[in-house]
């Protein structure tokens, strides 16, 4: 198993292209994992994680 490379909603945004509101969404919905927040109160999330939640079924099982 990898090592969490732990980010913001707005780093993984960046590194994603995935917006840091659909981000929040996910977080809520409990689709990904809080992992604690940043100095200035900013979710941290698993940027693997945000990377496989974010590919399509289809590519998942391949």
């Amino acid at each position: 198993m990898t090592q969490p490379v732990l980010v913001d909603v707005y780093a993984a945004q960046t590194a994603t292209g995935i917006r840091a509101g659909t981000i929040r969404v996910w977080l809520h919905r409990g689709k990904l994992t809080r992992h604690g927040h940043d100095d200035h109160g900013r979710a941290l999330v698993d940027l693997h994680e945000v990377r496989a939640h974010a590919r399509p079924a289809s590519a998942k099982s391949a």
